[in-house]
């Protein structure tokens, strides 16, 4: 973390720059500890991982055709965005970020020529979003080190979620997730407080006479191995003389049922958009097609249009540059499904090393050429 301060102290030179004005749109990380909670982790883990496994991918369209990852500082930045992270990496702890905040930050770091040369995750505590008299848009974050540093906007990934009242950022989920947590907090510590209760006194021997502590230890210690032991012969009845009285006492500790339980999970669950058969990995290929589609994809496209915003200027955009994260989903689909796809290897649709890859199949050599059946062709044909 001490080479990541250094880098930020080191290209923040807008930090000192003079006549800004203070937009008022802050933006404060939720300090409710949620990523310490199992559920809240569970529910994010699925997506972060999903949208991690999309591979980043440099596209350029031109009028001789497409080309893949045509500049190699380019495919090295996406693949090794910086010297602590892969990119598989840097997209997982972007939507980590996401999920718990609604808002996700990475800085641009560029070379002398503007070409950028890394990307680093923010965790900041707080954000704010400033212009100068320009107009131009800058983020003043305050890192956990206490650190204050000023990034133009057009040098910040910026991924956003419930993007609703503020014009910069995405609102805040504090609002809506702490009484949930609140509930979960104080079921568990319910459970708890019962299971500790559960070992306290549950007979009291109350001696007529007066004893000695030794004696009275003695007498306590013969009921209990003559009538409280489960290997006693005389469990299940119990008999005192007139020297000793036996009271029972019945704790009276509330216990939440399984019900208030689980409708509070759901709640937490459908506030991040999954359920338990996504967590647990026992969906089906139905299932699992329907959450990437309405929960990952969304992201995904956010991921790409800021990336290509952000790591391309006008012009290189204008020339048909962008980031893509292809990501395919056929990965969880069934055999039989995976099978099928051979249709659209022979009708020029995918190549046989994409259908290898859907397979798990480690390409071979000649397998991105495309191939067209013998009985097909052009109308004109």
């Amino acid at each position: 973390m001490g080479i990541i301060n250094r880098l930020f102290q080191k290209n923040v030179t807008v930090s000192s720059f003079k006549m800004m004005t203070d937009e008022g749109n802050g933006y404060y990380s939720y300090n409710g500890n949620l990523y310490q909670s199992d559920i809240v982790r569970s529910a994010i883990r699925p997506k972060a991982r999903a949208i991690g496994k999309a591979i980043a991918k440099h596209i350029r369209k031109t009028s001789e055709g497409l080309k893949v990852n045509p500049d190699a500082y380019m495919r090295f930045l996406l693949e090794e965005p910086n010297p602590y992270m892969s990119g598989q990496m840097l997209q997982e702890k972007l939507i980590t970020h996401l999920e718990l905040n609604n808002n996700a930050f990475a800085y641009i770091q560029r070379d002398s020529n503007g070409y950028p040369i890394g990307i680093y995750p923010i965790n900041p505590t707080s954000s704010e979003a400033v212009e100068d008299v320009s107009g131009e848009l800058f983020l003043r974050f305050i890192l956990r080190q206490g650190q204050v540093v000023t990034f133009r906007y057009s040098d910040v990934i910026h991924l956003r979620k419930d993007f609703n009242s503020n014009k910069i950022f995405g609102d805040s989920p504090a609002s809506a997730l702490t009484p949930l947590m609140e509930i979960v907090t104080t079921t568990d510590q319910g459970i708890v407080k019962a299971i500790k209760n559960s070992n306290v006194i549950k007979w009291l021997l109350k001696f007529n006479g007066s004893l000695r502590p030794e004696d009275m230890k003695k007498q306590v210690d013969e009921f209990i191995n003559n009538y409280m032991n489960t290997e006693s012969t005389t469990i299940g009845a119990a008999g005192v003389d007139s020297k000793a009285e036996a009271i029972q006492l019945t704790p009276n500790d509330y216990v939440p049922n399984a019900v208030q339980m689980d409708k509070t999970v759901q709640r937490i669950l459908s506030f991040f958009s999954t359920n338990l058969k996504i967590i647990q990995g026992s969906y089906s290929e139905n299932e699992w097609i329907a959450y990437y589609e309405s929960g990952c994809e969304p992201d995904i496209i956010q991921l790409s249009n800021e990336y290509t915003r952000k790591l391309f200027t006008r012009k290189e955009r204008g020339f048909g540059n962008k980031i893509i994260f292809e990501s395919s989903n056929m990965s969880y689909a069934s055999m039989q499904t995976k099978l099928s796809l051979v249709q659209l290897v022979d009708r020029g649709i995918i190549s046989p090393n994409e259908h290898r890859e859907i397979l798990n199949y480690a390409p071979r050599e000649g397998g991105d050429t495309f191939l067209l059946r013998k009985d097909t062709g052009t109308v004109k044909e």
